[in-house]
Parts: C-alpha cells; sequence; structure tokens
C-alpha cells in the first residue's frame, strides 16, 4: 500500500532545509571525504541529494510498496556512493550515485516481492523492472506478445513467460481463506505424518527389533560376534579375503563360521518370536 502524501510532504520539508550545493563545494566536501573520510563533509553530500532520492523513489511507486520505505532504501544506496565516490575522476557525484540509488531500491523491491528470490541474474533483474513497464499497454500476456517482449528485452520467449507468472502470481498467507469454501488455505494442506499411535507403535518395533539383535548377537562366542561385526554391521564391511589375514584363518573357515553364526542368529530370532506371540 503506497501512503498517502502527508508523510511524504513532512520529509520534503524536512530535506529542503539543506541546500543544494553547487560543483565547486561538492568537489571539496567530496575531497575531504575521500582523503580524510571527514564525517561532516560526508553528511553535507548525503544531505543536499536526498530530494534526488525522493525523485527516483517515485519512479518505482508502482510496485506496491510504501513510498517512505523507498526513499529509506535509496538513502542507503547515496550513503553507499558517497562513501565510495572519488572526485577525481571528473564527473559529479549525481552521476555515481545515481546507480547506487537505484540499486538499493531494486534490491529492495525483488527481495520484498516474494519469499522466492527472483532477482538471482542480471537477465532476470532487468525482465523484472522492464517487463511490468511494458505490461501496461498490454491486456493478457500471450505467446506473440512474449516473443515480441522478449526481441525488445532481449531475452528468450519462455523466460519472459516465467517472469509473467511469477509477477502476476503474487505469494498469499497461508492464514487467508480459499474464496470458494471460506477455509484458511493452511487448514487444506494435508498431514503426511503418521498420527501418535502409529509413531508409538513404530517405536516399540524399533525397540523390540534392537532386543532381539542384541539377544541374537549375546548367543555367539567372541570369535562369530567379531566376524558378524566385520561382515555384516559395519558400514564397510570387510571381505573374507581380510578378515582371514586379521585371524589367521583360511577364508572357507571364515565363510563356515560365518554362516554357522548367521544359523544361530536366526534360531534365536525364531524363538524370540514365538515366545512373543505366545505371551500375546
Amino acid at each position: 500500500m503506497i501512503i498517502g502524501m502527508d508523510e511524504l510532504a513532512r520529509y520534503m520539508v524536512e530535506i529542503h532545509h539543506f541546500p543544494v550545493l553547487s560543483s565547486q563545494e561538492e568537489f571539496q566536501l567530496a575531497v575531504l571525504n575521500y582523503e580524510r573520510h571527514d564525517l561532516q563533509a560526508a553528511h553535507r553530500l548525503v544531505s543536499s541529494y536526498l530530494r534526488y532520492v525522493v525523485k527516483i523513489a517515485k519512479q518505482y511507486a508502482g510496485y506496491g510498496m510504501r513510498l517512505m520505505d523507498l526513499v529509506q532504501e535509496g538513502s542507503l544506496g547515496l550513503m553507499r556512493a558517497v562513501s565510495k565516490f572519488n572526485p577525481y575522476m571528473g564527473f559529479r557525484l549525481a552521476t555515481y550515485a545515481i546507480w547506487w540509488i537505484r540499486v538499493a531500491i531494486q534490491d529492495f523491491i525483488l527481495h520484498s516481492w516474494s519469499l522466492v528470490k527472483i532477482g538471482t541474474t542480471a537477465m532476470q533483474r532487468k525482465l523484472f523492472f522492464n517487463l511490468r513497464r511494458n505490461k501496461l499497454s498490454i491486456e493478457q500476456m500471450n505467446y506473440d506478445e512474449a516473443c515480441i517482449l522478449g526481441q525488445k528485452l532481449g531475452a528468450k520467449t519462455q523466460e519472459i513467460i516465467n517472469m509473467d507468472v511469477r509477477l502476476t502470481n503474487r505469494d498469499n498467507s497461508l492464514s487467508c481463506c480459499n474464496v470458494n469454501n471460506g477455509e484458511e488455505f493452511q487448514n487444506l494442506i494435508p498431514d503426511i505424518r503418521n498420527n501418535q499411535e502409529a509413531e508409538l507403535l513404530n517405536s516399540e518395533a524399533r525397540h523390540l527389533r534392537r532386543q532381539v539383535a542384541a539377544q541374537a548377537m549375546r548367543a555367539l562366542n567372541a570369535r562369530e560376534r567379531t566376524i558378524i561385526s566385520w561382515r555384516i554391521l559395519r558400514d564397510s564391511p570387510l571381505t573374507l579375503k581380510e578378515i582371514s589375514g586379521k585371524l589367521g584363518v583360511s577364508r572357507e573357515r571364515i565363510r563356515q563360521l560365518e554362516n554357522r553364526a548367521m544359523e544361530k542368529m536366526r534360531q534365536t530370532i525364531c524363538s524370540a518370536s514365538s515366545l512373543s506371540h505366545y505371551s500375546e
């Protein structure tokens, strides 16, 4: 929502108390700021160009942002320009500052327009601000219009179409009501998580499996537990050859011990399952 003129009028009255600097005055102040980092000189430079910030901010008033917010962001861009301005380059501060003011305002609009970042590339930034101005003379965007605008702006037709969709469809709050049934959008989002009963059953099942696995491991002797740990429980299991080298026995013997250990574990697990069913 763009604010009324009262707030802006009061601000304009305040900034008009700061005089417009002549080119000689501006150069002298810029030299002090550039060479000595004189804060008073920087303040006078910024103050003299605040009316210039308002003029540029008004050019972006059609994007639904508060005008004073745009002025504030533009003022930050002006201060950035003053801090980096080199008076010995041979041009006025206005020529240099206009770029920083516009970038600051454009960044604010892009970041405020959508929760999803829009201006990730120079072309997307260009499309965002140029497409909206060009669309004012177009009733409805279609493929032919997108082709024409693409040629005019130096962009691909699909890029024009994609940016048009992002300009047209603004973010909506989940607390807003659906026009069809009056329900809040957040109430219409399905909950794909398990209910509490299912989560409790799954937790108990995982706990039971860990208990059975621990019981099965206890049924093995020390060597068998070592082999199962190296062959099954490791993130990177060892080969029969590696284990045979560590234990000093043949690969065939390791295979036999592994099979015997697996059979012991299977019998223990089956026995535990039978007892569980019996208790039920």
